[in-house]
């Protein structure tokens, strides 16, 4: 595709230096005409309140209007949406009320959306981590927040618990733990294992340090309860764990919300190699509930069209660029990339500002927003590229450059 240069900036580069960058035309996409081929989820960025008085470092002041129409952008892509997940910076600013009231607004913007798909994260994040903890209180915490989203009328993504790992003495803690809360919920579940690389809290889930031994456990329990496990998302930044976890999931006739034989999903949480899961290969594919997926919504919307129309090659052309610029955004530490996504829906113009909460908009430097920039533009993702240069300018004069 032929992009056309248009515009320069002047950006940082190491050795404090500027260099002049030219941005060039846009990608420009269509909105799907076809159902998609995968499940496609985007986890969603919450657009904070720059007017609020709260205490940024202390109190969540969430835009629920402008986090809201984020939403709506990601649905007329024709993407899932995956609610108070660690994107939202679930347990890393925002609290279990925030996050409910959250879910609640969301559930009720999608009633007036054709086709609007929502997974609602439910965890134990209003339960402190400590040792001293008896897993049935991790249970109750779990029963607690999977019955609050049941009652809002919403599908439960199963988040993984700080509370669990911080107090759990063997891999049986984790069976008690997910049996009791399987045998309740009302339809099929995903389960999410974030990786200690987003989360350092959560090291040794499933009672391993060892992931191939964690792999185990938790296969051990999506067998025993594949009726009331819908998929399971793993974000351990491994392609080949994923691959070899997705091939040992029970394939069929387990029932589901829309098709009995649907066996159980691998939803990738892998964003450095999303692009060739998603695609898979000849014993199965990943869905995907990605995070990245918030940041690149048209992209990943018009490489699924393609992939849904046998289109392979244009598939790849899409995604490519985009693995690079995810790269980037979740390099480690990992759990700030966060500060990523919103820098880029800023950059778009989906909020006015680049605010964030807990005041996450220091997690990374300069120059990192700057090659964030290259990369995007790279990617065709700067959708107002006269906006972005603007913005971008803004943010290197407030760091005096």
């Amino acid at each position: 595709m032929n992009r056309d240069a248009i515009l320069s900036i002047k950006l940082p580069i190491p050795g404090r230096a500027l260099e002049t960058y030219t941005v060039r035309e846009p990608r420009r996409f269509e909105r799907p005409a076809r159902p998609f081929t995968r499940i496609a989820y985007a986890a969603a960025h919450v657009v904070a309140d720059p007017w609020s008085t709260k205490e940024p470092w202390l109190e969540a002041a969430v835009d629920w209007d402008a986090t809201i129409a984020f939403r709506r952008h990601l649905w007329s892509w024709g993407l899932g949406v995956a609610e108070a997940m660690d994107t939202a910076q679930r347990g890393m600013g925002m609290d279990w009320a925030n996050s409910l009231e959250l879910i609640r607004r969301t559930l009720e913007a999608a009633k007036s959306v054709p086709g609007a798909v929502v997974g609602c994260g439910a965890g134990t994040d209003h339960l402190a981590p400590d040792p001293g903890l008896g897993i049935e209180r991790v249970i109750a915490a779990y029963e607690e927040q999977c019955a609050a989203v049941e009652k809002l009328g919403g599908r439960i993504v199963l988040m993984a618990s700080r509370a669990l790992a911080a107090c759990a003495k063997s891999p049986d803690d984790y069976v008690r733990v997910y049996e009791r809360v399987l045998a309740q919920v009302r339809e099929p579940v995903i389960i999410h294992w974030l990786g200690e690389m987003f989360d350092p809290a959560l090291e040794g889930y499933w009672g391993h340090a060892d992931h191939g031994k964690a792999m185990d456990v938790c296969l051990d329990v999506i067998r025993k309860h594949a009726a009331k496990v819908d998929g399971i998302k793993i974000s351990l930044l491994d392609k080949d764990k994923e691959i070899a976890m997705r091939r040992r999931l029970p394939k069929g006739g387990v029932g589901g919300p829309s098709d009995p034989q649907r066996g159980v999903r691998m939803y990738t949480g892998d964003d450095f190699n999303f692009a060739e899961l998603i695609e898979g290969d000849g014993e199965g594919h990943s869905d995907a509930l990605l995070g990245i997926f918030d940041a690149i919504a048209p992209a990943a919307s018009g490489a699924l069209s393609a992939l849904a129309g046998g289109d392979r090659a244009g598939y790849h052309d899409i995604l490519a660029p985009t693995v690079p610029l995810s790269r980037h955004i979740f390099q480690a530490p990992t759990r700030f990339y966060k500060t990523g996504v919103v820098f880029l829906a800023w950059l778009n113009g989906h909020q006015e500002h680049f605010v964030m909460v807990g005041g996450q908009e220091s997690a990374r430097s300069v120059l990192h927003f700057a090659e964030l920039f290259r990369l995007a533009d790279q990617a065709g993702l700067l959708a107002d590229p006269a906006l972005a240069c603007r913005r971008m300018r803004q943010l290197l004069a407030v760091h005096g450059i």
